[in-house]
């Protein structure tokens, strides 16, 4: 094996302590209302093993899961995983149904927020990638590993990329094992507030080079930025920005400024225009429309399918029967 999983695992037990996973435990002992705080450790002796780990307590919750990727020991996954293999601690799999609902209705408002991050499960081979979204019920079965996180060479670990990629599902952490009761919201709301320039998230994919012009997901990072780009050539730079904050703890692919008003562009990669339209109205809808959201001038959905006769009747009446000022526009790359 290119790595030694224990050593990994204590290696970010140490660091944790200036991270907010460092306090795992501690949500887990108010979570749980247990009695006494099970240690102060992520992973513990009971819980790593040679090929993986997962935080103690984890058997019969969403784990915080460190591991190699499958037989491929050049790669070390992180994230967070339902287990579906029964065990001494797991007798059955009834305690993680009702989490996996949870689950997807956190992955169904907030899939966004984990972009960069990549699904896959093992039933009983490894799946190819796919983007985060929720678990479908077929997987829910005894035997299955569902997982939700990235991976890095096994001879470049960087330990605080793995410890921020916890932190950042502690919340949907909380909001599972919570039973729903914290907010599905993972980022706190912030005021929407304009600032030029391109911040791109990044999309990593362990796959071949087929399979990755088959990721549709892959395809928003190009069109992110040529989209940018197109803009800035039309309006100027200091009048376009990537991925602000919606005020509503969401954010807006790119937003365009236009004196005292703004555009709110989202961008999809579906295959036909009109499922582009249907995967993005809501969110515009949200984006412009929810409580202390910033409303704008213009919503414009992008993708790179031709919008055909039936389409741009369908813009048109939405912008008559409902004046809203909604647009498609074609993105060729």
């Amino acid at each position: 094996m290119a790595f030694n999983i224990p050593d990994i695992a204590s290696k970010l037990n140490e660091l944790a302590s200036s991270h907010p996973i460092g306090k795992l435990q501690d949500i887990r002992t108010r979570l749980k209302k247990l009695n006494r705080r099970p240690g102060d450790k992520i992973f513990s002796a009971q819980t790593t093993f040679s090929k993986w780990a997962f935080h103690h307590g984890g058997r019969t919750e969403l784990q915080f899961n460190i591991g190699a990727d499958g037989d491929d020991d050049n790669y070390l996954r992180h994230g967070v995983a339902f287990s579906f293999e029964l065990s001494k601690t797991l007798r059955s799999i009834d305690v993680l149904v009702p989490k996996v609902k949870l689950f997807n209705d956190f992955l169904y408002l907030n899939a966004g927020e984990f972009s960069d991050m990549r699904m896959w499960y093992y039933d009983p081979k490894r799946s190819l990638d796919y983007p985060a979204g929720e678990v479908s019920s077929g997987l829910v079965k005894e035997g299955v590993f569902v997982f939700l996180g990235n991976r890095q060479p096994a001879d470049q670990i960087d330990y605080e990329q793995i410890l921020t990629d916890f932190d950042r599902l502690l919340s949907l952490y909380r909001y599972v094992e919570s039973a729903g009761t914290t907010s599905p919201v993972p980022l706190p709301k912030s005021e929407f507030a304009f600032k030029p320039g391109c911040s791109l998230k990044v999309a990593t994919a362990k796959s071949a080079l087929a399979e990755k012009e088959l990721d549709l997901d892959l395809r928003h990072n190009p069109l992110q930025k040529a989209l940018y780009n197109q803009l800035t050539s039309e309006y100027g730079a200091d009048n376009v920005g990537t991925e602000r904050p919606s005020g509503v703890g969401t954010r807006i692919d790119v937003v365009v400024r236009m004196q005292k008003e703004y555009w709110f562009y989202e961008i999809k990669t579906a295959l036909t225009a009109r499922a582009c339209l249907r995967e993005a109205i809501g969110q515009l809808l949200e984006y412009g429309y929810w409580p202390g959201a910033r409303e704008p001038a213009r919503f414009v959905v992008v993708g790179e399918s031709r919008l055909d006769e039936d389409g741009q009747e369908y813009i048109s009446r939405l912008r008559k029967r409902f004046s809203l000022p909604i647009e498609y526009e074609q993105l060729v790359i």
